[in-house]
Parts: structure tokens; sequence; C-alpha cells
């Protein structure tokens, strides 16, 4: 069988793709590895919740994506192993590669905010400071010439 290692994060997002994928002519020769990749969450997270919840959340996160995403993979006839990441990815795909042979790797997660746009915007609320200062004298001047007139 040929292995492919599929990274998950979001089935709507994967759900597509993965659809064309089980279509095609190798996909039930195929064994394929889904690897849901759970949000990170922040570090300020360890302050109020447990290692133990961290792990009982992201497990139960992990099967609800694979309610949603094993039975679009096992309609082709392909056998399917689900695979949660609990750490980085190179070294889970090495330990993966070791126990299943050389696999292709198929990302179908959904892209980051910071790499989806080429250029940050700038803030819309963001002032010009040297713009600013010449509006506000200009408003100072015409309120003192205005006083001075009355």
């Amino acid at each position: 069988m040929n292995p492919i290692i599929v990274y998950v994060d979001d089935a709507a997002y994967a759900m597509p793709m993965l659809q064309a994928l089980a279509g095609s002519s190798h996909a039930a020769s195929s064994h394929w590895l889904l690897v849901a990749c759970a949000p990170r969450m922040t570090h300020r997270v360890s302050k109020w919740v447990s290692h133990r919840a961290r792990e009982n959340w992201r497990d139960k996160w992990a099967d609800k994506l694979f309610a949603a995403m094993l039975p679009v993979m096992q309609a082709c006839g392909a056998k399917v192993t689900p695979v949660l990441a609990k750490g980085p990815l190179p070294d889970l795909v090495a330990e993966l590669q070791q126990a299943h042979g050389t696999a292709q790797v198929i990302d179908a997660r959904r892209p980051k905010q910071e790499a989806a746009q080429a250029e940050p915007a700038k803030p819309a609320a963001a002032w010009n400071l040297p713009g600013t200062l010449a509006a506000v004298a200009a408003f100072m001047g015409l309120v003192i010439d205005d006083s001075l007139l009355w």
C-alpha cells in the first residue's frame, strides 16, 4: 500500500480537497494517515487549565475532526489511520515514515492569516503624526483668530 500523510486542522476547509483525492484512481490502494493538527493554545492557558485538561480537550477536538473526515476517506475503500499530532510535525512525519515507509505528505491545513497576506495592512485607526499636528495647529489658529475678532 502507498502511504499518504495528510495534515488537517479544519474539516470544512480540507473536505473539498480530500473528496477530490478520495475520488482519484489510486485512492483505494493507498494507506491514508490522517494527522489532526489541533489549534495551539496560548502560553497563558497554563495558568488556568491543567495539562490533563488540555490533553482531554485536544482528544475531544480530534474525535470531532475524525468523525467528520473518516467517512469521506473510507467511502472509497481505502485504509485510513487517524493520528493526533502531539508534538512537532517533522518529528511525527519521521516517526510515521519509519513505521509505514516513505510517504507522500499533503498539507490540507487552513492557511494562517499572516501567511495569507503578502503585506500587512496598516491599521485604519493609525494616525499620521505630522498631518495630525498640522490639522490641530490650523484648527487652533482658526479658534484664536475668531476669538480675537469678538
